[in-house]
This record gives C-alpha cells, structure tokens and sequence, in this order.
C-alpha cells in the first residue's frame, strides 16, 4: 500500500479527485490542518517549553524600547 498526498489548488479540483477516488473506491482520509508538520512540531515543543517552566517574562516597557 501507498500513500498519496495530494494539494489541489481549487475546491472545485479537491470535489473533483474526491469524486475520482470514490468511483473507484478508493478509501482516503482528510487532515483538516491548515499547518505543516514542522511548524505544528514548534508549536508543541513551545508548548512544552512553558509547561517545564522555560519562559522569560517581558514587560511592556522592555518590548517598546
């Protein structure tokens, strides 16, 4: 087995390779993210990063100066 990504550029495409698949019968599933794997990696980590406390605090005046 095979797996496929594929990135139509238009909804009207996205129906049309749903259609296709499903004629042939073809199972597929649809990730709804919006993010890259990389950048959902990030976002993770940072969030792991504040729940073992590796932050640093800034205040308003240190962000203007």
């Amino acid at each position: 087995m095979q797996t496929l990504i594929v990135h139509p550029d238009s909804k009207n495409k996205l129906t049309a390779v749903k259609a296709v698949l499903k004629a042939l019968n073809v199972p597929f599933e649809e990730d709804k993210s919006s993010y890259t794997s990389e950048f959902e990696a990030k976002i993770k980590e940072g969030e792991e990063d504040i729940k073992a406390g590796r932050t640093v605090k800034i205040t308003l005046d240190e962000i203007w100066k």
